[in-house]
């Protein structure tokens, strides 16, 4: 039986295209193997959102070459973001251990592109035309992610992934919900929807929504089917784009399913950056979006993308940024230093202006304020119970996320299985962990 080893960089999305691709292989008979060194084909599924993620593919070349001295046999390919945007193919110069190179959607030509270079691992050339149709393998879990969307029409300044990944193309409803339903079936009870900018989702078959459904926004009807599927207990979705915040959508925020958590990046606090960002709102629209937000569900957890160190920000419009993390008071952010990516807008438009000793002091501002920040939320809920959702057992401590998307543990017992959710006393609040007992 042939074998195949996978590496993941980047984000959610990235996960679940792995997913679809061990899928593919093992539709073909391959089986997975921890040692990458003994593969027949290792898949590289790359990030293109920073140049330290491109570095490490870069990097990992030696390691594949070496590979090959003991089995010349070996395909090396890489896929994802990084062939995505690489029109040129300027990048595969760089990469000499790599023999298939392609962009994400074209995982559907494997079968064939195996075939051609080794007839002996694949009897069969059948080809899917839509890799989003390809059914994804998972590892046993009670979580899953399901990409509803994938590219985006947005065209930030900063950001490659229109050109990695092409404009907007939304899955059809059908689809999302028999997804939904199979994984519920087998266990699963949080589902995390996928996208770009996921709230901007629109169905190309409307007509698959129930009679009943009180929304007329894509979205939040697609998130009120999925909340009728019996035995889902959480959903969740990411990343949401403040553009695509809907009354309705924000009107889903309170369906019974739905977690006390949003990821609603804002990026910066800054009108002027904003612009150059080709964000298309400014802070006091994005306000008025969490104003509301907050209206439909007050008690909710909000998180963020902040880039720090844009072309052409001054420290007073960084310091717009921290007034509005303030303001917000985030639960958590994840925050980044500017990084000039080729190809995009902002390369072509903006000088790369700002220090680099500049922009990790800005970092080190936001990140002290996060902190700060993270650790009084978590201080302030030490006597409530938190529902938790156990995920892993690790040296004698049960670890899960609550409602709110935040890290817990508490002392595991023997009725404490991977998968089961239950109620915890916060006893301490640390930054990036809730120290729990068991609720009696």
């Amino acid at each position: 039986m042939p074998t195949y080893s996978i590496t993941t960089y980047g984000c959610q999305m990235n996960k679940n295209d792995s997913e679809r691709i061990a899928g593919l292989l093992d539709s073909l008979g391959f089986s997975t193997t921890e040692d990458e060194s003994v593969a027949d084909l290792i898949v590289i599924n790359t990030c293109s959102v920073r140049q330290s993620a491109e570095n490490r593919v870069f990097g990992s070349q030696e390691k594949y070459l070496e590979y090959k001295k003991t089995k010349p046999e070996m395909i090396v390919a890489v896929t994802g973001c990084m062939p995505g945007r690489d029109k040129a193919s300027n990048f595969k110069k760089q990469l000499p251990a790599t023999d298939l190179y392609f962009p994400t959607p074209e995982m559907v030509n494997l079968p064939r592109w195996i075939s051609e270079l080794r007839p002996e691992l694949v009897n069969s050339d059948s080809l899917e035309a839509d890799y989003l149709k390809i059914h994804p393998l998972r590892a046993p879990s009670v979580q899953a992610y399901v990409t509803i969307q994938t590219g985006c029409n947005k065209f930030c300044t900063y950001c490659v992934v229109p050109y990695a990944r092409g404009l907007e193309r939304n899955r059809p409803v059908k689809d999302i919900l028999d997804e939904v339903r199979e994984l519920v079936a087998h266990g699963v009870i949080e589902i995390t929807l996928l996208g770009q900018t996921v709230n901007s989702f629109k169905a190309s078959d409307p007509q698959t929504f129930s009679n009943t459904n009180p929304y007329k926004d894509h979205f939040a009807a697609l998130l009120w089917e999925i909340n009728q599927i019996e035995g889902l207990r959480r959903l969740h979705w990411t990343a949401a784009h403040p553009n695509s915040m809907t009354d309705e959508v924000i009107d889903a925020l309170g369906l019974e399913k739905q977690v006390n958590y949003l990821h609603l990046p804002v990026q910066s606090g800054s009108n002027e950056v904003l612009r150059r960002m080709n964000r298309k709102y400014t802070r006091e629209q994005y306000l008025d979006v969490i104003r509301k937000i907050k209206a439909r569900r007050p008690e909710i957890a909000l998180g963020s993308d902040i880039i720090v160190g844009f072309p052409g920000e001054t420290r007073e419009q960084f310091n717009e940024t921290i007034s509005l993390y303030k303001e917000v008071g985030y639960d958590i952010s994840y925050n980044a230093q500017y990084s000039p990516r080729s190809g995009t807008l902002g390369v072509k438009l903006f000088a790369d202006d700002v220090a680099k000793e500049e922009k990790r002091d800005r970092w080190d501002d936001l990140q002290t304020l996060m902190e700060q920040t993270s650790l009084a939320k978590n201080q302030a809920i030490v006597g409530l119970t938190v529902e938790i959702l156990v995920d892993r057992l690790d040296h004698g401590f049960a670890y899960g996320c609550t409602r709110e998307m935040k890290l817990a543990r508490f002392r595991a017992t023997e009725e404490t299985p991977i998968g089961s959710l239950v109620g915890a006393i916060v006893k301490e609040g640390k930054s990036w962990v809730l120290e729990c007992e068991l609720a009696s």
